[in-house]
């Protein structure tokens, strides 16, 4: 093959992941290409939190945040369980603060603990301190790089003002390209999609991008690391691998179509994990969307029969699996429904859409929000039988004035009450008129991908591994499993095995 130009590394997406992994190269004297099939920079992490759940940091005990490895490593375990190999788990568990202390040698590169309860409270281990995240950034800090930041999801999708400073994802996303850009051994190169593998020998040596230009073809000495992200976005991917959902609930950015998953999967990479996804609650929208939503401050999520039939309180992935076991076995519908009083009015109770709400009247005329003098006519209203409502409702009140849910176990955990100051979160329907919003099914970005070992290599469909070819974040099969252990766990886990990644092909190079 005739080559276009070639490079020590390449790495593909511009996530916290990919560039995490471009920044470890360069750092170790690599000379390193990250291509990025959009135009922005940041990948789904540009839209989250920032969270990065790193059990033991320095960033934590600086801040006078105790961890003890043994406990975490107990509580991960607890959660995933053996759906993922216990050597994946460790290297995790184990990468996390390494990765940290090496980060934490950037002056660009700034921490601070983030206080998020893990997701499953009552397993031992559980901690409500584990997370960090990166300080706020001044745009003005990253110079002629400042306007290739992926904005917000209100922003991107919604076209709301950009704020003043990039916080959360985009904050950690603006300081990876800060510190990156310092390094001459790294280039970025946006608009440029992976295409093609290169194989010879069983090895892969190379990889075809696309762009405006057409393709090139390029040469890989060491490694490729596929990081770009999940295949949310791409109904056929999503129908051919039986994902619950459809991309209207779909929180990735528009460009997570899975093309470089799909080109490792052409060369015989193997797959785990595709029907799955981080799930979540969705407010529907009148534009047939559904948003992941979090923060609800009153309420309750009733089945086809006007029945509860999960905590509302729970982290928005435990709520999200609770709505696709009802979906599978017939007691959920497509549509559910919040029932509320009017205590904050006809809007639903949550203070977190990700995306902002259109006209309220736009609901009620899409039929999305209902409202009745009584519980018995809002049943009628969403079709569900006035008996079970008013039963479900009566009950429901009761735990309210007890504070103590003996259904769903609501307010039992620390992140129930995490948006409840610390409070009960059972707020009771009391107050008429009565209000029902529908809901349907989101999620933050499918988890399946390709299968690898403990240092991001990836594996082909034999068990053996794929030399030359890497893999890390939504691209991999997630080390969490079906799981959702804590917050900040995705964009820990792709960061955590990209530097893997590229640690084992400096070594393997250098031995």
């Amino acid at each position: 093959m005739t080559w276009d130009e070639e490079h020590d590394v390449v790495v593909v997406g511009a996530g916290g992941g990919g560039l995490t992994g471009a920044w470890a190269a360069a750092r170790a004297g690599l000379d390193v290409l990250l291509v990025e099939a959009s135009d922005r920079y940041g990948g789904t992490t540009a839209y989250s939190g920032g969270g990065m759940w790193f059990p033991g940091n320095a960033v934590l005990r600086d801040g006078g945040v105790a961890d003890d490895a043994d406990e975490a490593r107990d509580y991960f375990r607890a959660v995933v369980g053996d759906r993922t190999p216990q050597t994946l788990q460790d290297a995790f568990l184990a990468a996390g603060p390494r990765l940290v202390d090496e980060l934490l040698t950037d002056e660009a590169l700034v921490f601070e603990p983030f206080p998020w309860p893990d997701y499953y409270g009552r397993v031992p281990g559980a901690r409500e301190v584990r997370q960090i995240r990166a300080l706020t950034l001044d745009p003005a800090e990253l110079g002629p790089l400042a306007g290739t930041v992926r904005p917000t999801l209100k922003v991107d999708r919604a076209g709301e003002q950009a704020p003043a400073e990039l916080v959360g994802g985009q904050a950690l996303i603006g300081r990876l390209l800060l510190a990156l850009s310092r390094l001459p051994q790294a280039q970025l190169r946006p608009e440029t999609a992976c295409a093609e593998l290169v194989v010879d020998g069983g090895r892969v040596v190379g990889i075809v991008t696309e762009n405006a230009g057409g393709p090139r073809r390029i040469r890989v000495r060491r490694g490729v690391l596929i990081a770009s992200g999940g295949f949310e976005q791409n109904a056929a991917m999503r129908t051919e691998h039986g994902v619950p959902g459809s991309v209207t609930g779909a929180m990735g950015p528009e460009g997570n179509q899975g093309r470089a998953i799909r080109a490792a999967i052409d060369i015989g990479a193997d797959t785990d994990l595709m029907d799955q996804a981080w799930w979540a609650p969705g407010l529907a929208h009148p534009d047939g969307t559904t948003s992941f939503s979090l923060w609800f401050t009153g309420g309750i999520f009733v089945d086809r029969d006007g029945r509860r039939f999960v905590n509302e309180s729970l982290p928005y992935d435990r709520i999200g699996r609770a709505v696709i076991d009802g979906q599978r076995a017939g007691t959920v519908g497509t549509t559910y429904w919040m029932v509320y009083d009017d205590r904050e009015g006809l809007a639903p109770p949550v203070r977190s859409t990700t995306l902002p709400l259109a006209p309220q009247e736009e609901y009620v005329a899409a039929g999305l929000w209902h409202t009745a003098d009584t519980l018995g006519g809002l049943a009628e209203a969403i079709g569900v039988p006035v008996e079970e409502l008013e039963a479900t409702v009566q009950r429901f009140n009761g735990f309210a004035e007890t504070g103590r849910d003996d259904d769903h176990g609501r307010g039992d955990e620390p992140y129930d009450r995490a948006f409840s100051g610390g409070g009960s979160p059972l707020v009771p329907i009391a107050e008429g008129p009565f209000h029902a919003a529908a809901f349907g099914l989101s999620d933050l970005g499918t988890k399946g991908g390709l299968r690898t070992d403990e240092h991001a290599r990836v594996l082909a469909r034999d068990g053996e591994v794929i030399p030359g070819l890497y893999a890390a974040g939504n691209s991999m099969a997630a080390v969490s499993g079906t799981t959702y252990p804590a917050g900040g766990n995705p964009i820990a886990a792709s960061m955590a095995f990209s530097h893997l990644a590229i640690q084992h092909l400096t070594e393997s190079e250098e031995r």
